[in-house]
Formats: structure tokens, C-alpha cells, sequence
């Protein structure tokens, strides 16, 4: 009885078309956010904060970029972890080189690199679609292997490969402590998101998922898919690309170009699918489920007192992921967005029938 719209008239069509429409979300979000800024950084622990929430924002950053690639343009890609190391090591070398460089900037300029590289790597989707895309992107991981351990330059002439951070400041301000991270990461996703969000919302967003359900269809209409496709690839890259700086900078510290392999491509593509396809809730919800499980497979066994070794749980985790990935597709192609979706949807006619 309490998740109810009796009341709540819109007068107007920006009140109809506003993201949370409900009074109830609205203010579910704003206790969710007094818990995310104010009581977390209050009550978390340092474990929590290096081990669980920020590797959380971090991953569900990127899987919100792939999930506008995927989810909503139709574009099959297995680089992400290409664009994340194109975008750590640009604004690696932005630091690097040219002194008194933001920590913003820095971000940004390598999400502007990634963008660049995606836009490239995109190219090929105008003509090719389904498997043969998800080769092409596949190259760009490959290059990007090959690049990073290649080019001195770039990893600024590094004997071991390996690079890292030393001090990090956003806007004058030290970001040195696990509370000092998660905020600086907690305040990128929630201005990213809100934009990817009304972005999806807007025209382009339309045109994308028009490219999605029928690309000659959206032609025909008058949607241009050469625009349609690479502003896909665009803005998918340039978020990945600020994510994998993140990750580096924030989450790693110190990294080499294993830090961003094929693995993590899959992992990021593992979690649109649990998540949702097409909806940016989807990235967080699959963003939680990787970062918690292995956690839980961990953990759960010791406090019921069975023995489970390190290796058993990596081979459990990865058959969960996979028993996992194949009953989305099977029964819920949408993951666990639609289903918080549909529970949501009986909540508001509770207690009638659905």
C-alpha cells in the first residue's frame, strides 16, 4: 500500500517525462544517495571501501559504456578492455608529461583517447554486423596487447612494463584515502550516469535503439546509420575510456597492460548480460553481482564451517557465471533490471492481481 500513485497528477509534459515520474522513487533515490555520500563514508571500513565499492562504481562505469554499445545501439563488442587500457595509459601519459596536468583533465583527455580509438575501431560496423563485429573489436584488444607492450614510449620507457601514480589531487584537494577514492568515483558515476541516462532518453537515443531492432528499417525512416553507430561508439568509448583511467589511477595504483586483458572484456560483457540489456540500472545491478559474488563464495562456506579451497571457489565462480549467463538468455534476456522491474510493477498493484 505504500508504492502508489493515487494523487500525483502530472499537469505538464516535462513533469510526465521526468526520470523518476513517481514520488516514491524520488525519494527512494535521494535516501539512496544520503547513504551512498554521507552514511558510507561515515560507517564503511577501508576493507570495504578498496575491496568492494570502489572495484563496484569502477566496473559498473564501464559496463554502463558497453551497455550503450550493446544494450542500446545493437553493436556486439569484445574490446572493452581495450578502450579501458587506451584511456589508463592516456591519461597516464597526460600526467606524465606535461606537469600540473588536473586529475580531471586527465580523465577526461583519456576518455577523448578512447573515443578516438573506439571511433576507429567502429568503422568496420557499417558494413559488418553480428559475429564479424565482434571479430573486429576483438582486434582492437589484440592491438591494443601487442601496442602497450611494444611502445616504450608508452609506458614512459618503464624496464618492467609496469607504470603507477604516486599522488592524486582533484581540484586542489588530496585524494589519498579509500573515503577520498570512493567519493571522487562515486561523483563521475553519478554525473555520467545522469547524462547516459538522459542521453538515452533524448533523439540519439532513439536512433540507436531504432539501429538496434532494425537497422534498414531506421534507414528508411530517415535515421542515418553512420551517425547512429559511431556516436554509439563514441560515447561508449569515452566512458570506458574514463573508467579504465579510474581503475589505474584510483582502484590499481600501479598496473601493466595485463590489468585490462581479454579477460576483463568478457567479465564487462558478462555483466550487461546478468544485468540487463538496454537499461543503465542493469550496469549496476551486473556490476554488483560480479564484485559480490566472488566475495560470498568466499566467505559463505567459512561461516558454515565447510571447507572450500581458493581454487574450488574460482572454478565454482566461474560455473555460476556461466550457469548464469545462459538462464538470461534463456529465460530473462533483459537480466536483473527486468525482473527489479517486473517486482516493481507488482508492488504498485499489491495487493491485486497482477
Amino acid at each position: 500500500m505504500l508504492y502508489r500513485e493515487n494523487g500525483q497528477f502530472k499537469q505538464s509534459y516535462r513533469a510526465d517525462l521526468q526520470i523518476f515520474p513517481v514520488l516514491q522513487d524520488r525519494v527512494a533515490m535521494l535516501v539512496l544517495l544520503a547513504v551512498a555520500f554521507v552514511a558510507m563514508p561515515l560507517l564503511a571500513s577501508d576493507y570495504l571501501f578498496r575491496a568492494v565499492l570502489i572495484p563496484f562504481l569502477i566496473l559498473a562505469l564501464a559496463a554502463l559504456g558497453l551497455n550503450i554499445l550493446v544494450g542500446y545501439c545493437g553493436q556486439i563488442s569484445l574490446g572493452t578492455g581495450a578502450f579501458m587500457a587506451i584511456g589508463a595509459y592516456a591519461a597516464y601519459n597526460l600526467q606524465v608529461r606535461i606537469e600540473g596536468m588536473p586529475l580531471l583533465l586527465a580523465l577526461i583527455g583519456g576518455g577523448a583517447a578512447a573515443t578516438v580509438f573506439g571511433v576507429l575501431f567502429g568503422i568496420p560496423s557499417l558494413r559488418i554486423r553480428g559475429l564479424y563485429l565482434a571479430v573486429a573489436t576483438l582486434a582492437a584488444q589484440f592491438f591494443t596487447d601487442w601496442f602497450t607492450n611494444r611502445a616504450r614510449w608508452v609506458t614512459n620507457d618503464s624496464p618492467s612494463g609496469s607504470v603507477g601514480v604516486s599522488t592524486l589531487s582533484f581540484f586542489g584537494l588530496p585524494v589519498e584515502t579509500p573515503v577520498q577514492k570512493y567519493l571522487l568515483c562515486l561523483g563521475l558515476v553519478c554525473v555520467v550516469g545522469l547524462m547516459a541516462k538522459n542521453l538515452v532518453r533524448g533523439a540519439i537515443g532513439r536512433q540507436w535503439m531504432a539501429i538496434r531492432d532494425m537497422d534498414v528499417a531506421a534507414a528508411v525512416i530517415g535515421i542515418r546509420p553512420v551517425y547512429a553507430k559511431l556516436s554509439a561508439f563514441a560515447v561508449s568509448s569515452f566512458i570506458v575510456g574514463v573508467a579504465g583511467a579510474l581503475w589505474a589511477f584510483v582502484h590499481l595504483g600501479s598496473w601493466e597492460p595485463a590489468a585490462f586483458s581479454i579477460d576483463r572484456s568478457f567479465q564487462l560483457l558478462f555483466m550487461v548480460i546478468i544485468g540487463g540489456l538496454g537499461s543503465i540500472s542493469g550496469a549496476f545491478f551486473g556490476a554488483a553481482f560480479m564484485v559480490l559474488l566472488p566475495l560470498l563464495l568466499n566467505y559463505v562456506p567459512h561461516w558454515l564451517g565447510l571447507p572450500l579451497s581458493t581454487a574450488t571457489a574460482s572454478h565454482l565462480e566461474h560455473m555460476i557465471f556461466g550457469a548464469l549467463i545462459v538462464f538470461f538468455l534463456i529465460v530473462e534476456p533483459h537480466g536483473l533490471a527486468r525482473l527489479w522491474l517486473t517486482a516493481r510493477e507488482k508492488l504498485r498493484l499489491w495487493p491485486f492481481p497482477h
